[in-house]
């Protein structure tokens, strides 16, 4: 169908069908679902006539190949211009094999295996009848007290670009329309989502527009320049305007300075939260106000079809701005093939063969144990030995409850859980004990007791401890984000019996591990680890794998420190050393101002020596790039993946800058003794940043690189910009 066919469809279309496209409804409200259309309760009183729900454009939550097809069915026997519906829906980490949590796969630091899960995402979505996915979500987060931050890959603008791009190859690979395994990606949440005040979801952002572009609009950027098809508004303020009423945000930045020709979708019911964010006296004026700054399409709420055909009527608002949202929707069913296939690939047999398929679990198992990070192993008490007797305690031992937030689809029954996983390593089956402990929240007397009974015959005690997934993800904010009460107790109680102790964490955010890491001998933290959970777990307990994922945000010393961040101002008095306590400097009199695990940490189990860190010249040029190089050993006993990490600071700015950056960073693979030069290309481009009027471009001047195994555990080597 061609874009002439498109324009022609809407010039067929009278002022109410054209509105109707650009409402988004669940599933329920359309015959051929479950629900067969049956609208009751808070849906009825939204008031949708049938005449709206038959030209209706998309669809929230639909998935399954039957339900969707017979939605399509239903949908264009009514629809007098054969306009498909576009089936949207959730598939953050997984469709029905659910990966890592987005937090956790930021953990990995591996691209390829980012973009190899958002494949099989699509591939398992797009036969259960997904047309596009609300993903990926590229939030820069800086507060673990924020649900989210589950969601997204971290804090660090440079490594979430990464991902950004590598999850929408994996979700829409490079030919959309005949790629039927693929979905179209939206990326959330424009803007600036993950900076709420107070790590409160929903609340207000405020930021100045150098930090918005410095820090958080990259990764936005970047998934838009990989092609990404929608962008979906955020909940919050920006500069004081909801994300959803901010013109300058979605028509100057992304249509007019990036040019983003493609959908704008709002979250949901955001387009008539204008009224209690206070910019809209009505529903009217947030239909207006929307419109006009450029969403499209308007999720499960009413104010477009309500009221656009009375602003256009009244001439307050031009039809053309309704005929430029519809031309976007039909141009995306158009490149999905839409017109031609609606059903594109939904097929009911072949989903029995592709979903949670063997193919598709061994990625999930690889990916699950590569974004595991050892944050302690004290006297090399792992890897464990399957000849020793493990006493396997706490809530999440025989727990399915590992998926994480945003696993809709998933299933506890088909995750492999921590008992299974160690059971499978073990030399006997009697040599596994397992009891709860405590619940999640709570414990009782008789809990307790039993943990001891059966940690008294053990060798070793590995705890499954952590959050419940209810206590993460969307509205699952925390201002206490240590371990609950009931599970430091646990801790306690196991620690005098005197046995080593293993914890293995499952949770959404970093922790605040006070009360864990200094009561533990050893420390893993597996994030939500999705389908494979049990088995990745137990690869990396007992060495078959070896620990490399290394953090993609801090952990916080102290939730009074939040937000903590590597790569943070260093202020007019910064604290040279942390033992330095001369009160008239930037620093905490009861904490350290660093947190407790840094951006970029991870250990494994040998060890790494680097040497020789150099500069090819202490000069760089405009036009000509120098080499940072370093030699990497490994010095310990088994075979080891590093990760190598490139940071630059800019000594002196026209603004304020960084203490360090991220600009790159390697991965190696090296056997026992084996070493490798590792070597990084710097150029004048990397050296840029947004100068006070906004202009980005590099200052001649002094800047430090930095190498190592961390944020924290670096060479500097100084060299100079010439320009």
């Amino acid at each position: 169908m061609l874009k002439q066919n498109v324009q022609h469809i809407i010039q067929d279309m009278t002022l109410e069908e054209k509105i109707s496209q650009l409402v988004q409804l669940a599933t329920p409200f359309f015959k051929g679902s479950s629900d067969q259309g049956f609208i009751t309760g808070p849906m009825q009183e939204m008031g949708i006539t049938d005449d709206v729900i038959c030209n209706t454009g998309s669809v929230l939550g639909g998935s399954g190949a039957r339900e969707t097809r017979n939605i399509q069915d239903a949908h264009l026997k009514e629809n007098r211009h054969g306009i498909p519906l576009l089936m949207m829906a959730d598939i953050v980490h997984g469709f029905k094999t659910i990966f890592p949590v987005p937090l956790a796969i930021g953990c990995s630091w591996d691209m390829n295996l980012a973009e190899k899960s958002a494949e099989i995402a699509a591939k398992e979505a797009s036969v259960s009848g997904v047309h596009v996915t609300f993903a990926p979500m590229v939030d820069l987060v800086r507060d673990p007290r924020w649900g989210r931050v589950m969601e997204s890959t971290g804090e660090d603008g440079f490594l979430n670009s990464e991902f950004a791009r590598a999850f929408v190859r994996g979700f829409q690979g490079t030919d959309l329309t005949n790629d039927k395994d693929r979905v179209a990606a939206c990326v959330k949440h424009f803007a600036a989502y993950g900076a709420p005040e107070g790590g409160r979801d929903y609340n207000t952002v405020n930021m100045s527009e150098r930090q918005l572009r410095e820090s958080y609009l990259p990764a936005y950027k970047a998934a838009l320049d990989e092609g990404c098809e929608m962008v979906m508004t955020a909940f919050n303020t920006v500069d004081g305007i909801p994300a959803t009423a901010n013109k300058k945000l979605m028509r100057d930045l992304l249509r007019d300075e990036w040019g983003f020709d493609g959908v704008i979708i709002s979250d949901w019911g955001a387009v008539k939260e204008q009224l209690p964010h206070g910019v809209a006296e009505d529903e009217a004026e947030a239909a207006y106000k929307a419109l006009t700054a450029g969403v499209d399409i308007e999720m499960m709420t009413t104010c477009y079809v309500d009221h656009l055909k009375e602003l256009v009527e009244s001439g307050k608002l031009s039809e053309s701005l309704v005929d430029e949202s519809v031309e976007r929707i039909l141009t995306l069913k158009q490149k999905l093939g839409l017109f031609e296939d609606p059903y594109r690939g939904a097929d009911e047999k072949r989903a029995e063969e592709v979903i949670l398929c063997e193919e598709h679990r061994d990625v999930a198992r690889e990916l699950a144990a590569k974004s595991c990070v050892l944050l302690k192993n004290e006297g090399g008490i792992l890897p464990l030995q399957p000849t020793q007797k493990i006493a396997l305690i706490g809530p999440f031992a025989t727990n399915g409850d590992l998926m994480g937030p945003w696993s809709w689809q998933g299933a506890f029954d088909d995750v492999v859980k921590v008992d299974t996983g160690l059971l499978d390593k073990l030399a006997d089956p009697s040599l596994l004990t397992v009891a709860d402990g405590c619940e999640v929240e709570s414990v009782t007397t008789e809990q307790l007791e039993k943990a001891v009974r059966v940690a008294n015959d053990a060798d070793v005690i590995v705890l499954a401890l952590g959050e419940a997934s209810y206590m993460s993800g969307e509205a699952g904010c925390r201002a206490d984000i240590r371990l609950p009460e009931a599970q430091l107790q646990l801790i306690q109680e196991m620690k005098k019996l005197g046995k080593p102790i293993v914890t293995v964490l499952f949770n959404g955010r970093p922790l605040d591990l006070h009360g864990v890491v200094d009561q533990v001998d050893a420390v893993l933290e597996a994030w939500y680890p999705g389908t494979e959970a049990g088995a990745a777990i137990a690869d990396l307990l007992f060495g078959d794998v070896n620990p490399s994922g290394r953090l993609s945000m801090s952990f916080p010393y102290s939730v009074g420190q939040v937000p903590v961040y590597y790569n943070h101002f260093n202020t007019g008095r910064p604290q040279p050393t942390p033992e330095n306590k001369e009160r008239y400097l930037s620093h905490y009199l009861d904490i350290p101002n660093e947190p407790l695990f840094p951006f970029g940490f991870g250990l494994s189990y040998t060890e790494f020596t680097y040497d020789d860190v150099k500069l090819s010249s202490d000069v760089l040029t405009e036009d000509e790039s120098i080499t940072a190089s370093v030699t990497v050993t490994n010095t310990g006993d088994v075979a080891g993946e590093e990760l190598v990490q490139l940071y630059i600071r800019d000594i002196a700015g026209d603004v304020v800058r960084p203490v360090k950056e991220l600009k790159g960073y390697r991965k190696i693979v090296l056997e026992p003794g084996a070493s490798e030069e590792v070597t990084f290309e710097i150029t004048e481009e990397m050296l840029r940043y947004h100068h006070e009027n906004l202009e980005f471009k590099s200052d001649a001047g002094k800047f430090t690189m930095f190498i190592g195994k961390n944020s924290h555990d670096v060479v500097s080597v100084p060299f100079r910009l010439v320009k």
